[in-house]
């Protein structure tokens, strides 16, 4: 089981929460298929929404896309809250976020940022002191139900954690692993590895020493590293908790990079406690604020024209 710090952050490797194998792990670009399900049964699974009501669901998306209108957003958060203790970490959050942009999460400590990713990937299920109400979606699908499998919510919602932790492997390996465990895999698992290297921006830095031990790497390097495990098992959704936090500025700006190009593919949530990081690297920005969203907009405008006092507080550096 994986440890917790202050706020609930795992120290387990990143990509590899425990569970069953992941269900789908499809070809082509990185992230996962559409509207896959949740259940472990082969290729997903049935829906674990009751059957009239995920047709109906999938009638109203067809109808909205028909009439030039949106599909239901990739990941959507209603009333999401969490305790502990007794004392509330989170309050009925309310959001969404749609594949091919990154959302930054900012606030002080003891916001609840690194609570909320645990909630959304059911990692905070493995922590007896923390209860979690609320729902959220993904593509229209419940990922708190009875009838979705963790694991394959923790695969299709994939996490990287502040501090790298590389598997006790080689450096193939380390991202092999995961997707040798699939059994419903039919690729090469060679190019899957290169291709989850390349979208890390670490392949050419380790082409060669692919078969060295994985702690043989840079602090920067693993993280990269560890993001790349994540990425080649094609997850839906991409949560980063601090990635960049101990990083120096070149380690920082490539990983950046590469998630400018990975939200292509997915959906990124990116928590930081780096305003300027988050100033330049999401398209929009939430503020927490002891487990309240106080504020959502898109980054320009949050940062230029905040709308409630605290945001312009903490974005200034009056206080956090």
């Amino acid at each position: 089981m994986p440890g917790v710090d202050g706020e609930g952050k795992a120290s387990s490797p990143a990509g590899c929460a425990p569970g069953r194998r992941r269900s789908q792990a499809g070809e082509g670009g990185i992230g996962g298929g559409d509207g896959a399900g949740l259940s472990p049964a082969a290729g997903g699974g049935p829906d674990p929404r009751p059957p009239l009501a995920a047709a109906a669901e999938a009638s109203v998306a067809e109808d909205a896309v028909r009439e030039g209108g949106k599909r239901p957003p990739k990941l959507k958060v209603e009333n999401l809250g969490a305790r502990a203790g007794g004392k509330p970490i989170l309050k009925n959050i309310n959001l969404s976020v749609e594949r091919g942009e990154i959302l930054a999460i900012i606030g002080p400590a003891g916001a609840g940022k690194t609570t909320f990713l645990r909630a959304l990937n059911r990692m905070s299920d493995l922590d007896p002191g923390i209860e979690v109400s609320g729902q959220a979606y993904l593509d229209g699908s419940p990922i708190r139900h009875e009838s979705a499998d963790p694991a394959i919510v923790r695969r299709r919602l994939g996490m990287v954690f502040s501090v790298p932790v590389p598997l006790p492997l080689s450096v193939r390996r380390n991202v092999s692993f995961g997707v040798e465990l699939d059994a419903s895999f039919r690729g090469s698992v060679g190019e899957r590895v290169e291709m989850a290297l390349r979208a890390a921006y670490l392949w050419d830095e380790v082409k060669d020493r692919l078969d060295e031990p994985a702690s043989n790497l840079s602090g920067g390097q693993q993280q990269r590293l560890c993001l790349a495990r994540t990425i080649a098992l094609k997850p839906d959704v991409l949560l980063l908790d601090e990635p960049c936090s101990g990083l120096d500025p070149i380690s920082t700006a490539k990983i950046e990079d590469a998630l400018q190009d990975l939200k292509e593919e997915m959906a990124v949530i990116l928590v930081t406690n780096n305003v300027k990081q988050a100033s330049r690297a999401s398209d929009r920005t939430a503020f927490f604020f002891f487990g309240e969203l106080v504020e959502l907009n898109e980054t320009r405008k949050l940062f230029t024209a905040p709308q409630d006092g605290r945001t312009a507080d903490y974005i200034s550096g009056r206080f956090g």
